[in-house]
């Protein structure tokens, strides 16, 4: 018998469908006023909806396949977004935190889960699901903070490319074990899954490679076409997963790993984001509606602990890792504090344990009270991060080695007989800076503290140190006396505030450039003491103009 929507108050599907959107968009623009990720909201909903609340949704088919659907469609858009280049650029360091990281919040993760009484598969899965963070989140956060590509930003992204990449082998190595359960055993389970994964792999590779971009030329005349594709490649791709044994969110992502390397993955991604967030809201719904919330009384106090252990020692491993890797105190914090909150990716694999009968309800009711707990919170901190690291910068000292950074020569700056410039950030524009100064003549000392674009530049021949422009410590072992200019690329403000209080400080007596990103900043970095402000769009824009004028009158 077909399982239906059924409430007291709403006589068919498609009137508590309506009712379940209202109040998700009305729950969601609270979330929006609170600051909070509209995950938090969905969940709420969900609640609200399910038996433990109004009932609307006390059995629900459509809302599950709707569910199952939007996993499909998010596992395709990270896959899509698989840019393994990013950790090959960043190098092995991004690697070894992401896994140090994961192995350590694991193993003290199921102390924890089995110090609170859970035992077995219960442990195991709260110990799996709190040592995941989440892409959607800190992607978001990072980007609406201009963050996204600054070097924490990336590390944070090249920690979770690792953490996705791991959490999709658990949730294929958990299929494997549920299929152990129906009869062979589980080496033989995994030892079938691994053979088909890969056969399923190599086929999807060869396809890719040889027919895929041919027949996308083709669908991508059409942009409805191409977005219908790829939903059907998505979904048709986990269907195959899951009837080999394997997942459907494995198959779903392999599907967006075989899209990632086309030139169309981008307008794909973006044509998806929305329907992706769409359809997880079903999910969230559908996950809120199994929470029975007459168990989470005795669920509330481990959920606190385990919130409190992902809130703060996560952070305190990425930033120990990456301080004995030599990288600076702040890139580590900023970097921890990115990560600390647990995955949706996590909601997944437990709803998954419910599924396969590894764990109960009130299993999934305590995963599901640390991941409010942490994004809600995680959302805060992360948001004003940088005020926070200003506040206790003086005390993360234990966190930063000592001794020079690899990329660092003790003599360089003794070396050093005339400078005309110091360059701060030499990342696209500082660089590009950099060598256009440099071809002139100019003496320049840059500053950046990407160890790889240190390294880089100083393989260029170029002089480089290692450093934070606002770390006021770090300006006194800078030769500013000889520096007739300081220029800072750098786009966040309030650390080029910092870096001339910094210059005031230590009687720099020089002229000093300053990158902007709008008017505003431009309007106040003069105020504080800039010569010159660098408004990287207007004078692009400029320099495009009499490019265009110039052309122009060579037409004529």
């Amino acid at each position: 018998m077909t399982e239906t929507f059924v409430t007291p108050f709403l006589e068919s599907p498609f009137s508590s469908v309506a009712a379940i959107l209202l109040m998700a968009a009305l729950l969601g623009g609270l979330a929006l006023w609170l600051r909070q990720p509209l995950i938090v909201a969905f969940v709420a909903v969900g609640v609200l909806v399910g038996p433990a609340g109004f009932g609307w949704v006390v059995a629900s088919d459509e809302i599950e396949l709707l569910a199952k659907i939007g996993i499909a469609i998010l596992l395709f858009v990270v896959g899509l977004k698989l840019d393994l280049r990013l950790i090959r650029l960043m190098g092995p360091r991004v690697v070894i935190t992401g896994l140090v990281q994961l192995i350590l919040t694991f193993g003290l993760g199921y102390w924890i889960a089995s110090a609170l009484g859970f035992a077995g598969a219960s442990a195991l899965y709260v110990a799996l699901t709190v040592a995941f963070s989440s892409t959607i989140i800190v992607v978001k956060l990072l980007s609406d903070m201009r963050e996204i590509d600054g070097l924490h930003g990336r590390i944070a992204l090249g920690i979770l490319i690792v953490q996705d990449i791991v959490i999709l082998l658990a949730l294929a190595g958990l299929t494997a074990s549920g299929a152990a359960e129906t009869g062979l055993g589980l080496v033989e389970s995994i030892a079938a899954v691994l053979l088909k994964g890969v056969a399923f792999f190599a086929l999807i590779a060869l396809f890719a490679r040889y027919g895929l971009s041919i027949l996308l030329r083709w669908i991508a005349a059409s942009e409805e076409l191409l977005v219908l594709f790829s939903i059907a490649w998505a979904v048709a791709l986990g269907a195959g997963g899951e009837l080999l044994g394997f997942s459907k969110e494995v198959g779903a992502f392999v599907a967006g790993v075989s899209l990632a390397s086309t030139p169309y993955r981008e307008a794909i991604g973006s044509r998806l984001v929305s329907l992706r967030d769409f359809l997880l809201l079903f999910f969230f719904i559908d996950l809120g509606s199994r929470i029975d919330l007459s168990l989470l009384g005795d669920q509330i106090g481990p959920a606190i602990l385990l919130s409190v252990f992902v809130l703060v020692f996560k952070p305190l491993v990425v930033m120990t890792t990456m301080g004995l890797q030599r990288y600076r105190k702040r890139t580590s914090f900023l970097s921890g504090l990115a990560l600390a909150q647990i995955s949706e990716f996590s909601l997944i694999l437990a709803a998954l344990g419910v599924s396969l009968g590894h764990i109960g309800t009130d299993v999934l009711g305590l995963i599901t009270l640390v991941a409010l707990i942490t994004i809600a919170v995680s959302t805060y901190i992360v948001q004003y991060s940088h005020p926070l690291y200003d506040r206790i910068r003086h005390r993360l000292g234990i966190f930063e080695r000592q001794v020079p950074h690899p990329e660092e020569s003790a003599d360089r700056v003794a070396e050093l007989h005339s400078l005309d410039v110091i360059i701060f950030g030499l990342g696209r524009y500082g660089g590009e800076i950099a060598r256009g100064l440099s071809d002139r003549g100019w003496q320049v000392l840059g500053v950046d503290f990407d160890p790889q674009v240190v390294r880089a530049l100083s393989k260029e021949g170029m002089r480089v140190r290692y450093g934070n422009a606002d770390d006021p410590e770090f300006l006194a072992f800078l030769p500013l006396e000889r520096a007739g200019w300081v220029v800072s690329t750098a786009p966040e403000r309030d650390v080029n505030l910092t870096l001339l209080n910094g210059l005031r400080m230590h009687g720099y007596e020089g002229r000093i450039a300053i990158r902007a990103h709008d008017a505003d900043d431009a309007e106040m970095l003069n105020e504080a003491g800039a010569h010159v402000v660098l408004s990287v769009f207007s004078d692009a824009a400029k320099e495009a103009v009499d490019l265009l004028a110039t052309a122009r009158e060579l037409d004529k």
